[in-house]
């Protein structure tokens, strides 16, 4: 089989390419992808050149774990059949390409303990639950406080957001620098960081991915208060110590999420208590993707680009 799939040749060196797949073999499910995330966090790093060393990096490259369809082939013993919709958090399927994440192609091969089944009405929305479940992941568990400031409001902070309160906590305030960004909250505010004057906040969600804002945030924290870092940083990390040590104040840092995540937000959406409508901003079909990666990196504008499969030539 073959698939048309996102290749990054090198930092900014993007194309669509015809790959060759890996032959499925028991236990694996074969998906036509219809729609696919760009995501602004970990793959612009890798479109940019500026990805920190990670395993299984390496170019060629296919992106992208953000991806939903429908089943085409499925292994009778896996409990899929074709006809189902499903997500899929990418796929390392591809010859002569590394899949990291190996989410962007019109077709995907995969495990089928990776993908959730998901409702074929979700639409570009299905992509979206990589980031659900990311925000899921970062405020789930015991001894996990909800949080009461986001940093960011892009669409991991509004997940954040609307799930603290679908959890039924108070609602956080959110910042956010970029005052295009500050509209379509949803039972929350959003403020300029340096319109609050608040300095006791027991819980601090960092979604902004920016190095430099730590020593601000540990001002804010009340004593014994807690930082989560939700973005992903690719520089390092430092802070003053003393304001960190007056105030006792904790880190932690959010991991990648987990498939039970992953079903936990597929049921939070599907009953209603979680939308995730109004992210995204920005479609673009697949052969368009040069353009549309661009407009996802660049444009203040775009929260979420999507790019379009099924619609491609």
């Amino acid at each position: 089989m073959e698939t048309r799939a996102i290749c990054l040749k090198g930092p900014e060196d993007l194309s669509i390419d015809l790959l060759s797949l890996k032959a499925p073999v028991a236990g694996d499910i074969v998906v036509e992808i219809s729609h696919s995330g760009i995501s602004t966090g970990t793959e612009k790093l890798f479109w940019s050149g500026q990805m920190p060393p990670f395993p299984g990096m390496g170019y060629p490259l296919v992106p992208g774990y953000e991806a939903a369809g429908e089943v085409v082939e499925a292994d009778p013993a896996t409990g899929f059949r074709a006809g189902d919709h499903v997500f899929v958090p990418g796929a390392d399927c591809f010859e002569g390409a590394h899949g990291l994440f190996g989410g962007a192609a019109a077709r995907l091969v995969s495990r089928a303990d990776r993908v959730v089944r998901i409702d074929a009405g979700h639409g570009p929305e299905g992509a979206l639950l990589a980031l659900a479940a990311t925000a899921r992941h970062t405020m789930a568990g015991l001894d996990k406080a909800m949080p009461d400031l986001i940093v960011g409001h892009g669409v991991l902070g509004r997940l954040l957001a609307r799930l603290a309160i679908a959890a039924g906590a108070p609602a956080p305030v959110v910042w956010e620098a970029e005052p295009g960004r500050r509209s379509g909250a949803e039972g929350y505010s959003v403020i300029a960081p340096e319109d609050d004057t608040r300095r006791d906040y027991r819980a601090i969600y960092d979604a902004s991915g920016n190095a430099g804002i730590l020593d601000d945030l540990i001002g804010r924290l009340a004593k014994g208060g807690e930082i989560v870092l939700a973005g992903f940083y690719p520089q390092g990390l430092s802070f003053a110590f003393p304001p960190a040590f007056m105030r006792e104040a904790r880190l932690r840092v959010a991991a990648e999420w987990t498939r039970g995540d992953l079903v936990a937000v597929r049921d939070l959406v599907e009953t209603g208590a979680l939308s995730l409508s109004g992210l995204i901003t920005h479609q673009a079909r697949a052969e368009e993707a040069p353009h549309a990666y661009r407009t996802a990196f660049g444009d203040p504008d775009c929260l979420k680009m999507i790019l379009n499969w099924k619609d491609a030539a």
